[in-house]
């Protein structure tokens, strides 16, 4: 990684289910049960971030 960029990613578990809740530096936000696509999600940006709904 070349440098801090101040952005920040953020993936809570939601307990008691197997959901990850995630809200990218943008604030588009995402569910997911498996983490690599959580990580795709949010590293693809902007692609799929559409800040009018949650999930995608």
């Amino acid at each position: 990684m070349s440098g801090r960029t101040g952005e920040v990613y953020r993936i809570d578990w939601l307990p008691g289910t197997d959901v990850l809740y995630g809200t990218c530096h943008c604030g588009a936000e995402h569910t997911a049960e498996d983490p690599v696509a959580m990580w795709d999600w949010m590293l693809a940006h902007p692609q799929g971030h559409d800040l009018s709904r949650n999930g995608s």
